[in-house]
């Protein structure tokens, strides 16, 4: 598995690996096959691996303790704290306070069994609280070695420079794929220009560019992307468009859409590591083969070109969840 450095100095695999859903989200939880999934990911040189506390809530990070109890590997953790629920609840509030990421970074550390957080995360920013307080609490939390590196997820071009002034961020967190492209607008490349990594999440769409899901789909119990606005089978007959084009392409290069979608992700900079969810190990196994393809400048610019010229129907996220996106 290639390397690749977010910031200055934290260097992870090319592809990491998304474990939301081995919690909740998409569909029922199995924890045994969670468990295979990551030691799996390791075998494959995945040795980056993407939580949050509000995951569960709290059982992703105890899941991962307890593969990293069993196991002890060297695998970079990269956690988040900010989006505040109660168990069972998507309705949720945000909390960026130092106090709160104090009390919410302590929490992490027993639920992982760990002594440092590799990267922390602000998952969403609080618009109430200012982001050179929430900054300094960070930083103090790395003078006590509580954590290694500072994150920030979803937020604007003017907010990522407010905080990198006043401590290094070592890599930003956003959705970022072929039907998910603001961020090029202006946060991309001002984490080219400060050195700050970015790793985007939902890489595939959250599995909708890989043109296995139809707008009749049956998701079943317990997925909650038929609430998103993109996923309304209306949205989706229409985003279907975006998918045949990838998916054309794909079978032009050899590749599966999962593959080309993710091997575009790399090309795009070597500071970017995406982090594509998976709890089933057929997918995995597919996703981490993206490192094995090159795409040339002229395919990149027909696939980028192909996917412009068709717009995307529906938010990502639903007005709850569009809270502190691009704050």
């Amino acid at each position: 598995m290639q390397q690749r450095t977010l910031g200055s100095d934290l260097t992870v695999s090319a592809i990491g690996l998304g474990c939301m859903g081995m919690s909740e989200f998409y569909g029922p939880r199995d924890d045994s096959e969670s468990l295979r999934v990551l030691a799996r990911a390791l075998e494959l040189g995945i040795d980056f691996f993407d939580t949050a506390d509000m995951y569960g809530p709290h059982h992703n990070e105890a899941l991962i303790g307890r593969f990293l109890a069993s196991h002890k590997p060297k695998v970079r953790i990269a956690t988040k704290f900010g989006i505040v629920r109660n168990p069972g609840e998507y309705q949720r509030s945000l909390n960026s306070s130092a106090a709160y990421a104090r009390n919410a970074c302590e929490a992490s550390l027993r639920r992982l069994g760990i002594e440092q957080i590799d990267l922390y995360y602000v998952h969403r920013v609080n618009p109430d609280t200012p982001i050179e307080e929430t900054m300094e609490g960070l930083a103090q939390l790395v003078k006590e070695g509580k954590i290694a590196h500072i994150g920030l997820c979803e937020v604007s071009a003017d907010t990522l420079r407010r905080a990198h002034a006043v401590h290094p961020v070592t890599a930003v967190q956003t959705e970022y794929s072929l039907w998910t492209r603001d961020v090029e607008q202006a946060v991309l490349p001002t984490c080219q220009e400060l050195g700050i990594g970015f790793v985007p999440y939902s890489p595939l769409g959250r599995g909708f560019l890989t043109g296995k899901l139809q707008e009749n789909t049956d998701f079943g119990e317990g997925d909650f992307r038929p609430n998103l606005p993109r996923f309304s089978e209306q949205a989706m007959h229409a985003n279907r468009r975006i998918a045949d084009v990838i998916g054309e392409m794909a079978n032009h290069k050899g590749s599966t859409p999962a593959q080309l979608s993710l091997a575009w992700l790399l090309s795009k900079g070597d500071n970017i590591v995406p982090i594509p969810g998976t709890k089933r190990l057929r997918y995995l196994e597919e996703n981490t083969a993206a490192t094995s393809i090159t795409l040339s400048a002229d395919e990149q610019q027909r696939l980028e070109a192909a996917t412009e010229r068709l717009p995307v129907t529906g938010e990502r996220y639903t007005p709850e969840g569009m809270k502190g996106v691009n704050a």
